[in-house]
């Protein structure tokens, strides 16, 4: 999604791959398709997308994703 952008390398997403569970709703609810999965865990693949709105974090039911919103 290159037509909205955040500012590149400021974003403060952090995703602890060993706690994804491969539940997919980071997928699901992220607004820039930040995230994908391969062999069944997410991964990021557009850092710079992140918005810091916080659903992906909010949706983790294994704590895996950590951004803390306003900070980048």
């Amino acid at each position: 999604m290159e037509t909205l952008r955040y500012l590149d390398d400021v974003s403060t997403l952090v995703l602890d791959a060993d706690k994804c569970i491969g539940c997919r709703l980071c997928t699901l609810v992220c607004p820039q398709a930040v995230f994908e999965m391969t062999d069944k865990k997410a991964g990021i693949v557009d850092f710079n997308a992140c918005m810091e709105c916080g659903a992906c974090v909010n949706n983790c039911p294994s704590e895996a994703i950590r951004v803390s919103p306003g900070v980048g």
